[in-house]
């Protein structure tokens, strides 16, 4: 969800040292310094001064892959995507030769050829067959060619508050794997008194449509579905009833979910951090804005796989390349990222620059993402264990699901789909008379007008 990119914060990933030659060839001076025949680049995703931890990162690293390269010259630009500048920016001759990407973006920039072809060029890079192939997959056009990268990703599990599982008489090493599992938890929580709340959700600036799509994703459903050449709503049906009867009956019958509703994620970060709520639904990314933001404690905390499983929301960053990039450039692009971003021989290294710099390492987000599997995983695993200064176990549950749950992205549009159905969370979780078909209908009509407007 891109109102929430707090989780840019973490969003530097593990990288290597694996030096990739790349010859700079070209003839013209727009692809080379005229005066020392180096390729230069433009790149995005350089963190604000404001995350001085992580610009100085950054920065190092650029120093250090230009000693290793001297042949690439790199001009790091602040920032990462804003869809609205994106097209002049190209237009205008302004965009990067390398630009960060969320995962919703890729599918429309590949459909208006606003991408360059990287599928021959990335066949030297040593490590992206260990990568995840649904990440891949995501920046594949329809013609099956490759237009850019994964560097991190998340899905959305079960963030949950291990010292009041303990107290309401829950093991805390056995979290909730069903939704049915998750009322049953929320009410013995609930009944603990002084306000406790058993299970809270987002209701409200678009955050309410966007965990309503995780629920729907976990119950094996879509909020949308491809129609040919167009796209539907697709949550007027059982399963769209089904996670709306689960957060009726929470809030209204077992009276788990508290009283104060219209809730975002400050509002439900304050009340996990503060230890008065059980459950929410979450990224990785979320424990250490509780205990940076909100004076939480990271052994206190668990992360579970979404509950049900049979799929959960995916997102992430990676990076593309300006189509208007020359093949000298596209070669020191893909250079660069996959020495930052995407090499195992860093692994140690980088992870201890955050050890060191008292960052959490354990959780399965930054500096570790979750990009990798086979052989790779587990070398980054290991050195996640390593240098592990928070409590790791906590968070087994969320990574023995991960590479077990199909993940699918946000729908097309996403803001103004999450927009439609911010009211439909709303009223089944401040009326407990709401009709749950009437609002799903008239959702379904709003959500249809927002699709017909995808290209």
């Amino acid at each position: 969800m891109k109102s929430l990119r707090a989780r840019r914060v973490f969003s530097l990933v593990a990288v290597a040292s694996v030096a990739i030659s790349v010859t700079a060839c070209g003839d013209s001076a727009t692809e080379q310094n005229a005066a020392g025949g180096k390729t230069k680049i433009t790149i995005t995703g350089q963190p604000p001064k404001t995350q001085p931890f992580e610009r100085q990162v950054f920065d190092a690293d650029v120093a250090e892959f230009e000693s290793l390269h001297p042949e690439i010259d790199i001009e790091p630009h602040e920032g990462f995507m804003d869809p609205k500048t994106f097209s002049s920016k190209l237009a205008g001759g302004q965009l990067e030769d390398v630009y960060y990407v969320y995962f919703t973006d890729p599918a429309q920039i590949i459909a208006r050829h606003q991408a360059a072809d990287i599928t021959e060029a990335v066949k030297s890079l040593p490590v992206v067959n260990d990568i995840q192939p649904q990440l891949m997959d995501n920046f594949k056009g329809p013609d099956g060619k490759l237009y850019g990268l994964p560097t991190a990703n998340y899905s959305m599990g079960l963030l949950y508050n291990r010292a009041l599982f303990t107290k309401a008489g829950l093991d805390p090493d056995n979290p909730p794997k069903t939704w049915a599992e998750v009322r049953t938890a929320a009410k013995k929580i609930s009944d603990l008194g002084n306000g406790t709340v058993g299970y809270a959700d987002f209701s409200k600036n678009n955050q309410g449509g966007w965990h309503m799509t995780s629920w729907l994703y976990s119950l094996g459903g879509q909020i949308a579905r491809q129609d040919g050449d167009t796209w539907k709503a697709d949550f007027n049906n059982d399963k769209g009833k089904a996670a709306l009867n689960y957060l009726h009956d929470m809030r209204w019958t077992d009276n788990s979910m508290g009283s104060k509703q219209l809730l975002e994620a400050t509002d439900v970060q304050r009340m996990m951090g503060a230890g008065q709520l059980g459950m929410y639904l979450a990224a990785p990314d979320n424990v250490p804005v509780l205990v940076k933001q909100f004076n939480g404690k990271y052994e206190d905390y668990g992360l579970a796989g979404i509950p049900d499983g049979k799929g959960t929301l995916l997102g992430g960053e990676g990076y593309m390349m300006n189509p208007k990039a020359t093949p000298e450039k596209i070669k020191a692009g893909l250079a660069w990222i996959q020495w930052k971003y995407l090499n195992p021989d860093r692994f140690d290294k980088f992870v201890k620059t955050f050890a060191d710099g008292k960052q959490p390492v354990g959780l399965p987000a930054q500096p570790t993402p979750d990009i990798w599997q086979g052989a790779v995983r587990e070398q980054q695993e290991a050195v996640k264990v390593k240098y592990a200064n928070v409590p790791s176990t906590n968070y087994q549950a969320y990574m023995d699901t991960a590479q077990q749950i199909k993940g699918s992205v946000e729908p097309p549009n996403a803001q103004q789909v999450y927009a439609a159905l911010d009211s439909v969370m709303q009223a089944v979780l401040t009326d407990q008379g709401a009709n749950i078909d009437q609002q799903l209908s008239s959702a379904e009509a709003k959500v249809n007008n927002v699709l017909a407007q995808v290209k």
